[in-house]
């Protein structure tokens, strides 16, 4: 079979990319603004990235959507392996925020009022990697007018990702199947019908983490009974996924929860590095621009820090570090379970 010869630039398209930028500033009539180049290429990379990042989480919904995650094959491994490279490319995306502030704020004057209205904010790659990864529509700062500067066909795409399964719901199910605490296979002990709290290992458990409270966290006693045995459809995480991820969190040194582990620590990571882009975003306008609204009509900077503040997409495995213990506390488990957590040999 014949191989058609492959060249750098036509395999790379170059001369689509390399010809994709015509600053404002530069048309006939203006005064050509130097640093406008630099910002069309950053915000075309930030939209590269975007693009590779929806691919990489597109491909672990694939996954994660199934009936049920192959436990004796690689597909576990591979979503944590392109979570990762994800989470890298989202500290990418922070560093280039440092090329962007190489800037200043009167060379940013020269060419800003050229742009409205186009604004970051009608990053729809953005709003759908949102939409993908768990972040509601009625979780959102400002939801009122998020897609109010958009095309119908952008919106319609949002639209469509936020009424798929979003890695949230995905992870939520996964943790949900955890066989653990089923009563007669692992467990000794009168178990009154399903209630979580009468399990032997949380009726244990929640004892040690109460006696290890201070004074001033007697109330994480209430969050712990709503947070574990109360259901409540506003939630991302159900009762017994949250109990599945305390689990795993705390006896994470077992082999069979290495990568469920894994794969809880790089949601969280996740969550971390977009909440510090959103951070370095917002300092960046408050320099350029201080308190004065976004091309796109926003209220700039503030609008930035209150989506900073709302939109934690994987809060609830976060806090649930406001549950663990000291592991030379740790409940024994039967013989029996540390068996299956171990190698099979």
């Amino acid at each position: 079979m014949s191989h058609t010869p492959v060249y750098y630039g036509e395999y790379l398209q170059l001369d689509k990319i390399i010809d994709a930028q015509f600053p404002e500033s530069f048309k006939d009539g203006q005064v050509p603004a130097h640093d406008e180049m630099l910002f069309i290429i950053i915000h075309q990379a930030y939209e590269l990235w975007f693009k590779q990042v929806l691919f990489e989480v597109g491909s672990v919904l694939e996954i994660m959507n199934q009936p049920s995650i192959n436990d004796n094959s690689s597909e576990l491994q591979t979503v944590v392996h392109r979570l990762h490279r994800s989470v890298t490319i989202l500290r990418v995306l922070v560093q280039q925020i440092d090329i962007l502030e190489t800037m200043t704020p009167i060379e940013f004057l020269e060419f800003r009022d050229m742009l409205r209205p186009a604004s970051g904010f009608q990053s729809w790659q953005f709003k759908i990697l949102e939409a993908k990864l768990g972040l509601k529509f009625e979780d959102r700062f400002g939801k009122e007018y998020y897609t109010s500067q958009l095309k119908q066909k952008e919106i319609d795409i949002i639209k469509k990702a936020e009424d798929g399964a979003s890695l949230l719901q995905l992870v939520n199910r996964w943790l949900e199947r955890m066989p653990f605490f089923e009563n007669d296979k692992y467990w000794e002990g009168e178990i009154i019908g399903n209630n979580a709290a009468q399990h032997p290992f949380w009726l244990t458990y929640q004892r040690i983490y109460t006696e290890g409270l201070m004074e001033g966290e007697r109330n994480n006693i209430d969050f712990f009974n709503k947070v574990f045995y109360t259901e409540d459809e506003s939630r991302g995480l159900s009762p017994k996924a949250c109990r599945a991820a305390l689990f795993i969190l705390l006896y994470r040194g077992y082999p069979m929860l290495e990568l469920p582990f894994q794969l809880l620590e790089v949601l969280i990571e996740m969550d971390n590095q977009l909440g510090n882009w959103r951070y370095r975003h917002i300092n960046m306008v408050r320099r350029m621009i201080g308190s004065r609204i976004g091309t796109g009509g926003s209220s700039g900077a503030g609008y930035l820090q209150g989506a900073m503040d709302k939109h934690n997409i994987f809060r609830e495995i976060t806090q649930l570090n406001s549950f663990l213990i000291n592991t030379k506390k740790l409940p024994k488990l039967p013989a029996v379970l540390t068996k299956k957590l171990g190698y099979n040999l």
